[in-house]
């Protein structure tokens, strides 16, 4: 599905993908700054202590997603300036992209390098040593955390275009209800191995930054009541 979004609304638009791969840019720089600073936490304290280093993981994981929505800032406040930019060398005045377009794309920039991580992490576990469920574990590793890793795709997405529209129109509740939903998802895989206790409110997180995505980008509740119903 993330690779249908990518070939069908943004690969035939160079402006798309160039604000794809930044926004992928600005993602990796996050991730590389929490990494390091959760590698220095983790090499300062003691390695026999298991209730701190828990602790320092569920610490680098909020961090890492503080930090996250931190450079979507920066980054829409880049694309606010490009904008400008692009309306100044225009003939007509007028941007060739909108501030709701690179939202969209911006998120799924975010979303695309998230889950490219994710799956690199899945193929360094396959390697092995080990069988996954040889000591009574889920043999559902591997397909519930594809799942995941969908399920993350999409709300990047989602959350892009809900926190470039609260910048936008200065609604800093709806950028807070990304911060509070990004937090609670990746809160919800410390329930892990019990998958039902991630995947399932991560996909009505999911439904629910949708429906509100396709509302705030100009949709109505008419046509998202009819499409739920499956009628014409």
């Amino acid at each position: 599905p993330a690779l249908g979004l990518f070939l069908f609304t943004i690969a035939r638009d160079p402006l798309r993908i160039i604000i794809l791969i930044a926004g992928a840019f600005f993602w990796l720089v996050s991730l590389l700054l929490s990494s390091l600073i959760w590698f220095i936490a983790v090499k300062a304290s003691d390695p026999r202590d298991e209730p701190l280093q828990k602790g320092l993981l569920i610490f680098g994981v909020m961090f890492s997603v503080l930090l996250q929505e931190a450079f979507r800032f920066l980054y829409y406040k880049l694309l606010r300036k490009a904008i400008e930019g692009l309306v100044a060398l225009s003939e007509d005045g007028c941007s060739p992209i909108s501030i709701q377009q690179m939202s969209y794309v911006a998120g799924v920039g975010f979303g695309l390098m998230s889950g490219a991580f994710s799956m690199i992490n899945l193929l360094a576990d396959a390697l092995g040593p080990g069988t996954v469920g040889i000591h009574g574990d889920s043999q559902l590793y591997f397909l519930t955390s594809a799942f995941m890793t969908m399920v993350l795709i999409f709300l990047h997405t989602f959350w892009g275009i809900l926190f470039f529209h609260g910048c936008e129109h200065r609604r800093w509740w709806e950028i807070t209800a990304v911060v509070v939903m990004h937090l609670a998802v990746s809160g919800s895989t410390f329930c892990n191995p019990l998958y039902v206790g991630s995947l399932v409110p991560s996909y009505l997180l999911m439904a629910a930054a949708a429906a509100w995505a396709y509302l705030l980008s100009g949709g109505s509740a008419q046509n998202l009541r009819r499409f739920l119903l499956c009628k014409s």
